[in-house]
C-alpha cells in the first residue's frame, strides 16, 4: 500500500550534480540492498562512483561526498543514524519532497540515469518497483510534470523527440531547469554527457581505423572502400 506523502515545502530545493548522485544512490541502494542499508560513508562514495547503472559516471571524493550530505541533512532529504561502530546515512526523499514511492522511484532513476523514455524508466525500474505497463509510467511523469505551484512545481519535463528517435525522453528538474528541445535538431547544442559519449565514439572509430590499415599493410590487400 502507498502512503499519502507529506506536504513538501513551498519550493522544491535545487541540488548541485554531485547532491543529485548521492540522493540517487542512497535511493537506489536502499531498494536493492536492503541488508546493506542505511549506509557508511564509504558504501555511500562506492555507489557515487561506480561505472554501472550511471550517466554521466563521476569521480568524486569523500570530502565532496560528506559536503553533500550535510546539505542534504539540512535539506531535510538525508538522515543520518550512529548506531553500530560507522555513522550510516539513509534518504528522506519521498517526505523531503512530498511525493508517492512510484514517483520517487522515477525520479531517482532519472537523477541517477539521466534523461529516459517511459519504456527506458519501466525496464530500469524493475529492481525498484514493478510498474504494471509503460502507461502506468507515463501517468506518473506526467503528474510530476503537472505539479502545482503550491506543491513546490513541476519536477519533471518532457523533452522534444530527439533527430531520429521514435519515443520522447524524460529529465528531472531537481538540479534546475532544463531546456526542453535539447538535441531535438541535427546540430543542436549537446550536453556534457553526450559529448563525452561522442568523444569516446570518435577515438574507438579512428583507433579502429589505425588497426585495420595496419592488418591490410601485414598482409598487403588494400583498405575496404579503396581500389
Amino acid at each position: 500500500m502507498t502512503a499519502t506523502p507529506d506536504t513538501p515545502a513551498a519550493t522544491t530545493p535545487t541540488l548541485s550534480a554531485i547532491e543529485a548522485r548521492v540522493l540517487g544512490t542512497l535511493m537506489e541502494k536502499a531498494r536493492t540492498v536492503p541488508d546493506s542499508y542505511p549506509l557508511t560513508l564509504n558504501s555511500l562514495l562506492l555507489g557515487c562512483n561506480q561505472k554501472s547503472s550511471r550517466e554521466p559516471s563521476m569521480e568524486v571524493d569523500e570530502v565532496e561526498v560528506a559536503s553533500a550530505l550535510d546539505n542534504l541533512k539540512n535539506l531535510n532529504l538525508v538522515r543520518e543514524s550512529s548506531g553500530g561502530r560507522s555513522t550510516r546515512f539513509e534518504h528522506n526523499f519521498q517526505r523531503g519532497i512530498g511525493v508517492y514511492e512510484q514517483a520517487a522511484v522515477l525520479l531517482g532513476l532519472l537523477m541517477l540515469r539521466g534523461a529516459q523514455t517511459a519504456g527506458e524508466l519501466r525496464l530500469n525500474a524493475e529492481r525498484w518497483y514493478k510498474f504494471a505497463d509503460i502507461s502506468s509510467v507515463e501517468g506518473f511523469l506526467e503528474e510530476l510534470q503537472d505539479r502545482s505551484a503550491e506543491k513546490g512545481g513541476p519536477l519533471v519535463v518532457k523533452l522534444a523527440r530527439a533527430h531520429g528517435a521514435r519515443e520522447q525522453r524524460w529529465a528531472h528538474l531537481l538540479c534546475g531547469a532544463v531546456d526542453p528541445n535539447q538535441g531535438a535538431e541535427p546540430g543542436a547544442p549537446v550536453s556534457g554527457s553526450q559529448a563525452e559519449r561522442i568523444a569516446r565514439l570518435e577515438a574507438e572509430v579512428a583507433l579502429l581505423r589505425e588497426t585495420v590499415q595496419k592488418l591490410c599493410a601485414e598482409l598487403g590487400v588494400s583498405q575496404p572502400g579503396q581500389p
